[in-house]
């Protein structure tokens, strides 16, 4: 199997960053990381071996970046106002500077695929319904889409709305919600095991799954049984499960 690592460097985040890359050809998926975690946890934890016949096949490519949740959503020492902010910064070293890097790989302005368990699937479905242009597709495993939920305080201002889909989901319409639904496709995932209510993921599925199909968004709510946890192994079986279906 390919796999490169690259260091891209964002005026944004003050520094490089990591993105690995695991393919030679396919649908590129960008691989956000769970709470504070690294590009290599995908790895790490059997995810990309759980797809890599699907690698090897040059179906898929996968772009494992780097995480900012330490300084904004998990900074708890200051307000989700602030918090939010901080996150368009990292929103921006995504799509100035991986993004472009993923399309030099590919050689051409392909469409990109948006993956992630637990706080990389709230990334993932913020940045493919903040950003069709460049987004179709997002498979969301274990999510909570409400930033607002994490510990937050103080006022709630216009950078906190519209970077918390539970926030703006509601009020999706006219012009807009037509190109959203004529360009993206999301699968929401959650097990009802162990954490999974704990977390809020499996409630927040519930929630912004129902908003979307009742705005007939192309949504796929999936929710497994009562034996499988907010966990690694979980996120495993369904990656593998649901990846073939996207590409």
């Amino acid at each position: 199997m390919r796999r490169d690592q690259w260091q891209i460097r964002s005026s944004q985040l003050g520094g490089e960053a990591t993105v690995v890359a695991y393919g030679h050809y396919g649908k590129p998926f960008i691989v956000f990381p769970s709470e504070r975690g690294s590009p290599w946890d995908f790895e790490n934890n059997g995810m990309i071996g759980a797809v890599a016949d699907l690698i090897e096949a040059g179906r898929v490519k996968l772009y494992a970046v780097s995480s900012h949740d330490a300084a904004s959503w998990s900074n708890s020492s200051i307000d989700l106002e602030s918090r939010a902010q901080i996150h368009l910064d990292y929103e921006s070293w995504i799509l100035d500077d991986v993004v472009p890097a993923i399309w030099n790989d590919c050689d051409g302005l392909v469409d990109i695929g948006l993956t992630g368990a637990s706080m990389g699937a709230f990334h993932a479905l913020n940045f493919a319904l903040r950003h069709a242009e460049k987004f179709d597709t997002a498979l969301c495993m274990s999510g909570n889409y409400d930033s607002s939920s994490w510990h937050g305080w103080g006022e709630r201002e216009m950078h906190a709305y519209f970077t918390n889909p539970h926030d703006y989901v509601p009020n999706l319409g006219g012009a807009h919600l037509d190109w959203l639904r004529s360009r993206v496709h999301l699968v929401l995932v959650a097990g009802q095991g162990q954490w999974e209510d704990t977390t809020g993921a499996l409630d927040s599925t519930r929630y912004i799954g129902g908003l979307l199909r009742d705005r007939d968004m192309h949504c796929k709510v999936d929710l497994w049984g009562y034996d499988v946890p907010h966990d690694w192994p979980s996120w495993r079986r369904q990656f593998a499960h649901h990846l073939p279906r996207l590409i």
